[in-house]
């Protein structure tokens, strides 16, 4: 098995650019400035955005498709992930535009307290962000003013305008990802489609009572999606959390099944994967508003 090359500080990884080092937490780096590189997996613990210039037929998926916003790329990865490919011995030039940084510059900031709603830094390659060139500009003004400011001499506001001009940055970013959730309407459709498909039958088979109750990750999976992708998506298309849609189904079965059956609470509970028939219980009065039996003889 290949070497994974553990990069733990932005100065590790300017160091494998040959790049120098302004700020140990913070860089912004042009790529088509570095020397021509092999490649090497990563271990990084850091943040980095990429963004992409040359066309990569493996960002450019979505899903088995390909799309027409292939001009740019945009590619996020956080800190503990391994980026990069398998090294072939061929050298390759970079292209494009590289942010790193540390979580440490965002100890005591706003955007410190904000980093988990970017969902996107957990997305896998193929549900890059393809923007336009007028998105495109807008990124490299960020990355720009970000860079002006590291080499300016550092005083007492230089770490906050650091860290908000990445969070304006990363707004944007959402804002475009929004974008293109929506000009893919119908192929999220697809796939929540397929995802109700793949959630009945996982219901309608014996994988509750030997598997438990199902996981989003599980679902996502199957769809061949990151998690918080896949979770994103349902929630543009539903206005529900992957998680809220899961629970909603196993409702719908419940009330079915104590309103149409005469199988008791605890056999309708391991059905719906549940071990224990008192966390089924607790789950469906703070649903309903009602414990399973008092619905039942409402029903009845």
């Amino acid at each position: 098995m290949e070497e994974i090359l553990k990069l733990d500080t932005v100065k590790k990884y300017n160091d494998l650019l040959g790049v120098e080092t302004i700020h140990p937490l913070v860089s912004v780096i042009n790529a088509s400035e570095i020397a021509p590189l092999r490649h090497v997996r990563k271990n990084i613990g850091f943040y980095v955005i990429y963004l992409k210039d040359i066309k990569c037929s493996d960002l450019l998926k979505y899903g088995r498709k390909f799309y027409d916003y292939q001009e740019e790329t945009l590619v996020f990865a956080a800190p503990g992930q391994i980026v990069g490919n398998n090294d072939t011995g061929e050298y390759f030039q970079p292209k494009g535009w590289w942010l790193t940084f540390h979580p440490d510059l965002l100890h005591g900031t706003p955007l410190g307290k904000r980093m988990k709603e970017y969902s996107f830094f957990s997305y896998a390659t193929n549900e890059a962000l393809h923007i336009s060139k007028k998105e495109r500009q807008l990124v490299i003004e960020c990355l720009t003013q970000i860079d002006e400011e590291i080499r300016k001499s550092s005083d007492k506001h230089s770490n906050l305008i650091i860290t908000s001009t990445i969070k304006l940055l990363l707004d944007y970013c959402t804002r475009f990802y929004d974008r293109q959730f929506n000009t893919r309407k119908e192929e999220n459709k697809d796939k929540l489609g397929q995802f109700e498909e793949l959630l009945n039958d996982y219901f309608d088979s014996d994988k509750p009572k030997e598997s438990g109750i199902p996981t989003v990750k599980y679902f996502a999976d199957e769809l061949c999606l990151s998690s918080n992708y896949f979770g994103d998506l349902i929630k543009k298309e539903t206005g529900k959390s992957a998680q809220e849609y899961i629970q909603s189904n196993i409702i719908d079965r419940a009330k079915e099944l104590l309103s149409a059956s005469t199988k008791s609470v605890s056999e309708i509970a391991y059905e719906l994967g549940y071990q224990y028939p008192q966390y089924f219980n607790r789950f469906f009065k703070n649903a309903v508003g009602c414990t399973p039996n008092e619905y039942r003889k409402t029903e009845n």
